[in-house]
């Protein structure tokens, strides 16, 4: 009996280890390079400088564009910021969509 429960452990790890194994993305942002213009520039340190003022700072893949506006639309009152200069940051948050 114990040899059946040795050889049934050691087909099972055999066969586990053999099994292909699945690779996470990285999606970081550091892994995603892309080119910022200057307004985008402008409006990644101005969201820096504002938004983390109140809390933590989002990736701007956390939301899409609609959810951004919207989201930038209720901050903008709170952090009394110009609608230039929100403009310049839901460039910044959108860049890469």
């Amino acid at each position: 009996m114990k040899v059946k429960l040795f050889g049934l452990a050691i087909a099972s790890l055999l066969m586990y280890s053999c099994a292909s194994k699945k690779v996470a993305q990285n999606t970081t942002e550091a892994a995603k390079t892309i080119e910022l213009t200057a307004i985008q520039q402008h409006g990644k340190g101005l969201y820096e400088q504002n938004c983390a003022k109140c809390h933590k700072l989002f990736e701007p893949s956390k939301h899409n564009a609609e959810e951004w506006k919207v989201t930038l639309g209720r901050m903008q009152k709170k952090a009394k910021i110009s609608d230039e200069d929100t403009a310049s940051i839901y460039g910044y948050l959108t860049a890469g969509m």
